[in-house]
Order: structure tokens, then sequence, then C-alpha cells
């Protein structure tokens, strides 16, 4: 599965990269129909100190499954997502069974 990882004015380093990616590839191994992800990651400019952005989105062939989580550092935000995507990924297959 290909995960595309973009960040919006920043760049990112490659041990988050490497996190982001063994995280959403284990997606994949809960589904065959996964065609690939995009992440998005965002710095949300306030005085909040939960300001970082991660966006998950989930391709699966005729379906897209998307989360969008923020806490205070891209780690906990992408694990939080892929919780997310994890529980609609479940829905999914279960909808796909009957």
């Amino acid at each position: 599965m290909e995960v595309n990882i973009n960040s919006v004015h920043f760049k990112t380093d490659k041990k988050l990269e490497n996190f982001i990616e063994k995280k959403v590839s284990k997606l994949s191994g809960m589904f065959e129909g996964v065609i690939g992800s995009e992440v998005t990651l965002k710095i949300e400019h306030s005085e909040k100190r939960d300001n970082k952005i991660a966006e998950i989105r989930l391709l699966i062939k005729g379906y897209d499954l998307y989360a969008k989580k923020q806490s205070k550092t891209f780690e906990e935000a992408t694990d939080t997502a892929i919780k997310a995507l994890k529980k609609q990924l479940e829905k999914y297959k279960e909808k796909k069974r009957k």
C-alpha cells in the first residue's frame, strides 16, 4: 500500500514519516481492499497547545474512509486518527459481509 504524506507549510523529518507509514500500513493488513492512503499534517496557528492536526484518508476501491484529529504532537494525532479509522474499517467490513 502506498502512503502519501503531505505537510502544509513545514518539512517533516524521516522519523515522523516512518512512524506514520508504519501505523497506516497496519490498516492495510486489516482489509485487503485498501489501495492507498493520503496523510496531511498541519499546524493550526492558535494559542492552544494541541495545535497539531493529522488528516488521514484511507483509499478503498469504490469508497474512502477519513479521519481528522488534533493533538499536542503529530504522533498522538496520528494514533487517534488511526483508532478512528480502525472503527470505520470494522464497520465497513461488517457492512460488506451482509
